[in-house]
């Protein structure tokens, strides 16, 4: 596993998303219901960044065209989406955020 650092906790506050590029790749990280994921930023229907879209419940909206993904699965969960986003693996250590990428 090759860890990229993301952000510190202090960046994220619970219930908010924030994109970043980490190992030349656009990432969305997130912070639900006291854990932390990570995802691909990009929409799997039509370029958008997710990072930039409405986040609830576990769920991004994409802001182009309201499709939803689970973060914590990566599964799309409506309507135009039909494919699945990357989930990469996220650990902390003191307050820096890693993923996988």
């Amino acid at each position: 596993m090759t860890w990229t650092k993301l952000a510190t906790k202090d960046e994220l506050a619970e219930g908010e998303v924030l994109g970043v590029n980490a190992a030349e790749k656009p990432v969305a990280l997130y912070f639900f219901d006291g854990e932390y994921f990570a995802t691909s930023n990009v929409c799997t229907h039509q370029f958008a960044l997710l990072s930039e879209g409405y986040f609830e419940d576990g769920c991004i909206e994409c802001p182009l065209h309201q499709g939803r993904f689970d973060v914590r699965t990566g599964k799309a969960m409506c309507a135009p989406l039909t494919e699945n986003i990357t989930c990469f693996p996220v650990k902390t250590d003191g307050d820096s955020i890693y993923a996988d990428i």
